[in-house]
């Protein structure tokens, strides 16, 4: 069993950008002459910049946390959601292809986006940034192979005696 979260790129950005935000504060603070109102000018721009942060770097890490990709040696399952909950369950038995592509910055990082075509209404399921993809690539590929051969075992007739005669009385 393998259970991931999508690769940590995906947070490379809201952490730039917090960055960004906690320099433009220092900078505001440092710019505002002082005065009579320079507490009040100061403690508005520590309230924006809070409000900044938390929307822009503790929201996406609260969906990178909540999202969590699970393979099981019978399905794939797929969470996500802050104060509501998404799910999906994919049984590999209706896994019909398995692939991945990497970009430029994804080989960089380790990552990749994941490709599953399942039979039935949903079709082709991508899942981006996901970390190490060749090798999640390879165990899911060897899980649906697995459960195939498990699939295609003969079992014992359940009417019957296991020869595939029915049971006399």
């Amino acid at each position: 069993m393998a259970i991931l979260h999508p690769h940590w790129k995906t947070l490379a950005g809201p952490i730039a950008l917090a960055f960004l935000v906690i320099a433009a504060l220092l900078v505001g603070e440092v710019l505002i002459p002082g005065g009579k109102w320079a507490a009040a000018g100061r403690l508005a721009l520590a309230v924006v910049a809070i409000a900044l942060l938390m929307w822009w770097l503790m929201y996406p890490v609260l969906v990178w946390r909540t999202t969590v990709y699970e393979l099981t040696t019978r399905r794939m399952r797929l969470r996500d959601g802050i104060l509501t909950r998404n799910g999906r369950d994919i049984p590999l038995s209706r896994v019909t292809d398995v692939s991945f592509r990497k970009g430029v910055l994804d080989r960089l990082v380790g990552s990749g986006t994941l490709v599953v075509e399942s039979a039935g209404e949903h079709g082709e399921l991508q899942l981006t940034a996901i970390p190490h993809v060749e090798r999640v690539s390879a165990t899911l590929f060897q899980l649906v192979e697995y459960e195939r051969q498990r699939d295609d075992r003969p079992r014992p007739d359940p009417g019957g005696d296991g020869g595939g005669r029915p049971m006399r009385n």
